[in-house]
């Protein structure tokens, strides 16, 4: 027993204490020298230990006067409800770390991305970013086309900031939750109706945009099926600026971000979601079926057989600052009704959905997709491709799309997409045509719908401000 405790007493008083104050070394290093680079700085908030901001949210007013009607209606005991708010808590605060973040998220993310695609950045305006006000909360609110998305922005924005993203209960598995904690995420139950639980989630939120935090947001609330822009979720953006004040009040900036892929690793998985006739798929077929995919491309590489899915483009439109609208619009978000407010922050909504969307690169492949899914039954050959492919680029052109599309390469990145489709079985190709497999017609679909708003003219034309293109420089480094 004498020895149990002494090893006890080891570890507790000299191997943990000596293990907190190395990584605490290495995260004062890493926060000094990434101070110097970041053009949004790390706020208090994030550097803050966890059980002060969890015990900061817990008693907050707006909480504690929740659980009092709550009690009182319902005659549950106060205790049970405060337990319940700080399980909520635990849940949904993060603990960043700047280590994990920069030395090990950021390294990841990197390495993943490279692996998978061609990763390019076809249009930002460093100009009209650099006229942000630094002490501004800065949300990045992007189209959700797939879940690389995350480790994708991540890693594109980590030289200018940190990035706090709301994440799907989907990963709340070990040892994952951890590291996504670390990484400055928070989980969040999409579907959940508790009302103390959307206060809880509320109030993080407000919390976190007061302060200045970083924040990531998915405006359409979840996955693209069907590869076309989504109606905007309010619930977040409704959190944001239900007590904003624009004359007092920390500015909220938005930037609208458009991604696309020429391959969406789970547009398969998605279209399925849209068949109500599908069953359900079990975990050992998930899990089956996802081992089974990576086995295969892993001895792809082995055997130099293997390709990059091809590019994965982001573009970064133009900012709205939140002071600025409300000025120009005469609003005042913190004294509206909730009908008023919500009919406000619905028009804020679609209007940053319309800055999305003008900024979503069409990609060789979407543009190839988007020919081959109006093409006659009989199929085209490769140069009738290429000539509705140029027709399309002209009239995407003229309604301002922003286009990528390699110097100097047009048709090798229209044969790589053509390639590209024919690997994966979406097309058939025979004495020189090529035709649309008719149970692939919906995956090819989707990738024709990630423009499709542009060919419905359901957005306006980007502004004049934005910074559109058809001709990018490949990026090779």
């Amino acid at each position: 027993m004498l020895l149990i405790l002494a090893c006890w007493a080891a570890w507790e008083k000299l191997f943990i204490p000596s293990v907190r104050w190395v990584f605490r070394r290495r995260i004062n290093r890493v926060l000094d020298e990434i101070s110097t680079r970041l053009d949004i700085k790390i706020r208090p908030i994030q550097l803050t230990k966890r059980r002060v901001l969890i015990d900061r949210l817990v008693f907050d007013p707006q909480i504690i006067q929740a659980i009092h009607a709550i009690s009182q209606e319902s005659y549950t005991p106060r205790e049970v409800l405060q337990a319940e708010v700080q399980a909520y808590a635990r849940e949904i605060v993060p603990s960043f770390n700047a280590y994990l973040y920069f030395r090990i998220g950021y390294w990841l993310a990197k390495k993943v991305a490279r692996l998978l695609y061609r990763v390019r950045v076809g249009l930002v305006d460093n100009a009209a970013l650099a006229t942000i006000d630094p002490e501004s909360t800065v949300v990045f609110v992007m189209n959700h086309r797939s879940n690389m998305d995350y480790i994708l922005v991540a890693f594109l924005a980590a030289e200018r900031t940190t990035l706090s993203y709301a994440v799907g209960e989907w990963a709340r598995i070990w040892p994952l939750q951890t590291l996504i904690k670390s990484m400055g995420a928070f989980f969040v139950r999409r579907n959940s109706g508790n009302p103390l639980y959307r206060l809880v989630l509320e109030r993080y939120i407000h919390m976190a945009t007061q302060e200045g935090v970083c924040q990531a947001v998915f405006l359409e609330g979840g996955l693209s099926r069907d590869g076309r822009l989504r109606a905007p979720k309010l619930g977040f953006v409704d959190y944001m600026l239900r007590n904003f004040n624009a004359d007092k009040d920390r500015d909220i900036v938005f930037i609208p971000v458009g991604i696309n892929y020429e391959r969406t690793i789970e547009d398969r998985s998605l279209l399925r979601t849209l068949d109500p006739s599908a069953k359900k798929r079990s975990l050992w077929f998930v899990a089956r079926t996802t081992w089974g995919f990576i086995w295969h491309h892993l001895m792809l590489m082995i055997f130099s057989r293997w390709h990059h899915f091809g590019y994965a483009c982001v573009n970064f439109g133009t900012h709205i600052s939140m002071r600025a609208y409300c000025h120009s619009e005469n609003l005042a978000f913190n004294k509206l009704d909730r009908p008023s407010r919500f009919q406000a922050v619905e028009k804020l909504c679609l209007r940053l959905m319309d800055s999305i969307g003008a900024v979503i690169p069409a990609l060789p492949l979407s543009l190839v997709a988007h020919v081959l899914i109006n093409a006659p039954e009989k199929g085209m050959s490769s140069n009738a491709i290429k000539a509705h492919v140029y027709q399309l680029i002209n009239r995407l052109q003229a309604l301002g799309a922003p286009l990528f599309l390699p110097e100097g390469s047009r048709d090798l990145a229209i044969e790589n997409a053509l390639n590209m489709l024919h690997l994966r079985h979406l097309v058939d190709q025979e004495n020189g045509r090529f035709t649309v497999d008719p149970d692939m017609r919906p995956v090819l679909s989707y990738y024709a719908n990630t423009i499709g708003h542009w060919e419905t003219s359901v957005f306006p034309k980007a502004p004049a401000s934005t910074p559109t293109v058809a001709t990018v420089t490949e990026d090779r480094s």
